[in-house]
């Protein structure tokens, strides 16, 4: 039996379990549309293609299935950069299908054809950032190209890829889909092997200082309870990369927290001294990591003294020794490697080890900062600081819920200073830090958590860049809760901007007049068909997201809240830039 290869590919597609594609129409893609519909995969439509590419990647987040994303030719896959850049950054699985001019026009600049200096060669814009992108030259290709596709954004390190389809290709006879293209039933990644484990387990063992530093490539639960038994048994204090935020409970008694930008004096304490650091699923980002200058967090190499020693596991060789040296580099699947690791451990020495002062220390430290953050949070000043923002928020959602977060304040003090519940779930875009993210992204993690509370924490400024996203959550009837911490500004670049030169420019919102200004967010949400809430006084906020929860309606709560600069006590190479005081 022949069918077009839209409707081949459909049912490729449903064979791999795909439930949900996201994207926007176009006169290369709707053949393919016109084969969804009658199926059982869910098309989410968006208003604009970085929307429908962060909701993708934020489904992908919540669900650990691959995204899937449909976009058109020429500026539609444009559109959609920033949003896959994001996932691919970030490692997460998407699968980019684009409609592309019909194959015997090429190179004719048929209408909407990227071709100025080269014929017909979207695919390009797309190498840099994912794993691979395929052209499909012939129809017969198609099946096994989308195979290759799902495998590889899957497989190894996770991240994004793009099948590019002519559209004449989408209305070509092929025969109908029949399975022979199958995904392996069964996969595994690369284990850690026992020497190796045995050689970690003994290095953990003797040093003095060690500490465990791990990204966020531990999302498994198994994983998870394996890097708290082998800290704990070892009694060794943990610390974590933004991304690594939530892998742990906050309130595990080895946490230190982050490091880097971010980082308390506590925690470049324990980074600077260190005598063994195990590296798990982290690739040391320059905000982490202090922009690398050993004077703050980390003193790898025979150029310090002392210096630590470096034991790096990662499933993509490409990171082991990317920033620092090594000295033992391994390529694994991480939460298989600490499972072997805690064996080894437990094999050679059964009894756990206590060191004196140390659980109190970092009980100490941590409390400070949940502490300080809460008693800023009980201000009664309007607009509301952002810690009582952040405070409210954590005594009305539940421990379960939801946080997706944008840039500025709203990522960068929860990392910090909100005390995530076990069970809780914060979920930020780290590798490229996208403005914008947040809203669309929470409409994807609600798809795939549909009872669970999902709120997106963005800036007005993050809301004013995805504004298709509350339609989006209206139409696909998704409670997503959008809070906006509006302090009419890019504020935190409004701070540094101020801190450097003395005065914003370009960075906060004004009319014509000069005077502060913003959309009415609660009314924007309200013609859409959302509930809006607009805070005009401190106790408002907390009514507003009670009844929001309560209502399980898509609801947007605008917020006045003060510029304030989110607390940096660590160091970031910029301002240095900025002063003309930095070493090359």
């Amino acid at each position: 039996m022949t069918v077009t290869a839209a409707e081949a590919l459909v049912g490729q597609l449903e064979s791999y379990g795909v439930e949900f594609v996201f994207g926007t129409c176009g006169h290369t893609n709707i053949a393919l549309l016109d084969a969804l519909g009658p199926s059982s995969i869910e098309f989410v439509i968006a208003r604009h293609e970085q929307a429908a590419a962060h909701a993708a990647d934020g489904y992908a987040r919540a669900s650990g299935k691959p995204g899937v994303l449909l976009t058109h030719v020429g500026p539609g896959m444009m559109n959609a950069v920033t949003g896959v850049a994001t996932a691919a950054l970030d490692s997460i699985p998407l699968v980019v299908i684009s409609g592309d001019i019909p194959s015997y026009y090429h190179g004719r600049h048929p209408h909407q054809e990227v071709n100025l200096h080269a014929d017909a060669d979207q695919t390009a814009i797309y190498r840099p950032f994912t794993k691979r992108a395929w052209h499909v030259h012939r129809v017969q290709d198609l099946a096994r190209t989308t195979e290759r596709a799902l495998w590889t954004a899957t497989s190894g390190r996770p991240g994004a890829v793009l099948i590019n389809v002519p559209m004449d290709l989408w209305s070509r006879q092929v025969e109908q889909y029949a399975g022979e293209y199958p995904l392996p039933k069964s996969s595994a990644l690369p284990a850690l092997d026992r020497a190796t484990a045995e050689r970690i387990a003994r290095t953990l063992l003797n040093a003095e200082r060690p500490l465990i530093y791990f990204g966020g490539g531990l999302r498994e639960p198994a994983a998870r309870q394996a890097l708290s038994d082998l800290a704990e048994h070892l009694d060794i204090p943990l610390a974590h990369s933004l991304m690594g935020k939530g892998v742990l409970p906050d309130s595990h008694p080895l946490l230190l927290g982050m490091p880097g930008f971010w980082g308390l004096e506590t925690t470049h304490a324990y980074t600077k001294g260190a005598d063994v650091v195990l590296a798990l699923a982290t690739r040391f980002a320059e905000t982490d990591a202090s922009s690398w200058d050993p004077a703050y967090t980390w003193t790898f190499g025979d150029k310090h003294s002392p210096p630590s020693r470096l034991l790096q596991i990662d499933i993509d060789p490409a990171e082991i020794g990317r920033n620092y040296p090594v000295e033992i580099g391994a390529v694994a699947d991480v939460g298989d490697a600490v499972r072997a690791i805690g064996d080894a451990v437990q094999a050679a020495r059964p009894e756990r080890l206590s060191r004196q002062g140390l659980r109190a220390t970092i009980a100490t430290a941590r409390r400070t900062v949940f502490d300080t953050a809460r008693e800023d949070g009980r201000s009664d000043d309007f607009p509301l600081r952002p810690q009582r923002i952040l405070a409210d928020l954590r005594d009305a959602l539940p421990d379960d819920a939801v946080l997706v977060t944008d840039v500025g304040w709203n990522k960068n003090g929860v990392a910090q200073c909100y005390e995530l519940p076990e069970g809780g779930r914060f979920i930020t875009p780290g590798g490229a830090s996208t403005m914008g993210f947040g809203p669309a992204a929470a409409v994807g993690v609600q798809i795939a958590q549909p009872d669970r509370v999902v709120v997106a924490l963005i800036g007005d400024g993050g809301m004013s860049a995805q504004l298709p996203a509350v339609p989006m959550a209206v139409e696909q009837g998704l409670p997503v809760v959008f809070v906006v911490m509006n302090n009419r500004a890019h504020g935190t670049i409004a701070d540094l901007q101020t801190a450097s030169f003395g005065r914003s420019y370009g960075c906060e919102f004004t009319d014509a007049e000069g005077q502060p200004y913003s959309p009415d967010f609660a009314a924007l949400g309200r013609s859409c068909g959302a509930d809006g809430y607009p805070v005009a006084a401190p106790a408002d906020l907390s009514k507003a997201l009670a009844d929001a929860i309560a209502r399980r309606r898509p609801a947007v709560i605008d917020v006045p809240m003060v510029n304030e600069p989110v607390p940096t006590p660590g160091h970031w190479n910029i301002k240095d830039i900025y002063r003309g005081s930095f070493t090359d």
